[in-house]
């Protein structure tokens, strides 16, 4: 039986938004472990404007969702698309969240966050340490290790579908 079916690719806008969004994440990680690496502030002050840089794409990409049309559902189990839906929308939300919290941390921090050199966002709020350390270990030890988790499964079940199921699901969003 042939499993290769011809399926409806995402619009154009929501695939940009798609690849797009997994740069900035890429490039925010590498700028964080250049930054650990190195201790060179330009790379934790590049990775802090990448992530709001991810925000700002996510909240648009939102509002790409909520207007686009999605293409015809693939042809896979109820569980499938269960946790299809699931995984995309906790990865939306972990999306946003994360750059929030790292938003918190710097300002609680009492530190602005320079945007590429074209505008600070100050300190508007009064700076407490305590407050800093708790976006902190949000920021790091709960939405990224969840982040990963869940990129994993979202990466995982789109391999599984190309070169185990070979139905030509991932051509949807090239």
């Amino acid at each position: 039986m042939d499993k290769i079916m011809k399926v409806q690719k995402w619009p154009i806008s929501s695939r940009i938004f798609h690849w797009v969004s997994a740069v900035l994440l890429l490039v925010t990680w590498l700028l964080m472990v250049l930054y650990q690496n190195t201790d060179q502030s330009l790379y934790i002050n590049l990775h802090k404007a990448f992530g709001l840089s991810v925000l700002c794409w996510m909240l648009a990409r939102v509002f790409n969702r909520l207007l686009t049309k999605a293409p015809a559902a693939v042809v896979m189990p109820d569980w499938q698309k269960k946790i299809s839906k699931l995984n995309h929308f906790v990865l939306y939300v972990l999306l946003i969240a994360m750059p929030i919290a790292g938003l918190l941390m710097t300002v609680y921090g009492g530190r602005p966050v320079d945007v590429f050199g074209l505008f600070q966002i100050p300190v508007f709020v009064d700076p407490d340490r305590s407050a800093a350390r708790f976006y902190n270990n949000i920021h790091t030890n709960i939405i990224w290790p969840m982040i990963i988790a869940f990129t994993s499964l979202h990466i995982g079940a789109a391999l599984y579908h190309q070169f185990i199921l070979k139905d030509q699901l991932i051509n949807r969003m090239k």
